[in-house]
C-alpha cells in the first residue's frame, strides 16, 4: 500500500505538501482498518490495493482542492474516518473532529489515532442532527465534510449547521449528482450557505472521476435547524 500511496500523492502533486511519514502512516491506517474489518463492518473494500487508491488517495485528493492547514474540520458520518483521518495524516496542522453515531466504530477510531500518533483528533460518539445544536459545534468549523451517499439536500441540513460562516461544507459526490445539486438549491440558500464550485478529480491509478462539490457558508444557520432526523428523511428541505 505504501508504494501505492506515495506514487499516487506524486501524481497529484500533493509530494512535497506532504510529512515524509505521511505513505507509511496511510499504509499503517489501511493496515489496521482491513485487520478490523474481519470482526466489524467497516469497508465493503477489502483488497490493499483498493483500500490504498479507493479511499486514501481519494481522500488525499482534497489538499489539492482547499488549504487545510491551522483549520478545524468535523468529518460528519465519518465512519471508518473517511476523509478525516487521512486529511490529518496529510495535514499535521488540521484539528479534526471526527462525528459517528456507532459507538463501536468512534472506539476503534480513538484506538487507531492513538496507534498512529496523531494528536488533534477528537473522535466522538453522537448523532450529526442533535450535535449540530450544541454550542461549540454549530457555527463554528472551518470545513465539515461528509463522504456518504445521502442525497445533498439531507447532508447540507446535517453538515451546514457545523459551518461558521466564511467556512465550507465539502461534499464528496459522483460526477454525476447536476440533479442533487439542482435540487438542494433551495436547502443550501435556506441553510446560509451558497454553492461555490465543482471540482472533478481522477483517481490515481485508476479511470474513477469524483466530484468535489464547495458550498460555502454565508450566514448562520437559521434557528430550528437541522431538525429531528426523522423529519429530514420525510421532508427533505
Amino acid at each position: 500500500m505504501k508504494d501505492i500511496i506515495s506514487a499516487g500523492l506524486a501524481q497529484l502533486g500533493l509530494a512535497d505538501r506532504v510529512p515524509d511519514n505521511a505513505s507509511q502512516q496511510l499504509a499503517e491506517y489501511g493496515r489496521l482498518l482491513l485487520e478490523k474489518n474481519q470482526v466489524m463492518n467497516l469497508t465493503a473494500i477489502r483488497e490493499e490495493d483498493k483500500v490504498a487508491r479507493l479511499h486514501m488517495l481519494d481522500c488525499a485528493a482534497l489538499l489539492c482542492c482547499t488549504d487545510f492547514a491551522g483549520k478545524r474540520l468535523i468529518d460528519v458520518g465519518t465512519g471508518a474516518g473517511f476523509p478525516g483521518l487521512p486529511l490529518k495524516i496529510l495535514c499535521p496542522e488540521l484539528e479534526v473532529t471526527l462525528l459517528d453515531s456507532l459507538g463501536k466504530r468512534v472506539s476503534w477510531l480513538n484506538e487507531v489515532s492513538g496507534q498512529l500518533g496523531l494528536q488533534g483528533v477528537t473522535a466522538l460518539h453522537a448523532r450529526a442532527e442533535e450535535q449540530g445544536l450544541v454550542k461549540g459545534f454549530r457555527d463554528s468549523f472551518d470545513f465539515a465534510t461528509a463522504r456518504a451517499v445521502a442525497d445533498l439536500r439531507l447532508l447540507c441540513e446535517l453538515c451546514l449547521p457545523y459551518v461558521k460562516p466564511g467556512g465550507a461544507f465539502l461534499a464528496m459526490k459522483s460526477v454525476d449528482c447536476e440533479q442533487e445539486l439542482a435540487g438542494a438549491a433551495h436547502c443550501m440558500k435556506l441553510l446560509g450557505g451558497r454553492l461555490e464550485s465543482c471540482k472533478d478529480y481522477t483517481i490515481p491509478g485508476t479511470d474513477i472521476t469524483h466530484r468535489l462539490v464547495v458550498i460555502r457558508k454565508v450566514s448562520p444557520t437559521l434557528k430550528g435547524y437541522p431538525r429531528k432526523w426523522a423529519k429530514i428523511q420525510k421532508e427533505p428541505l
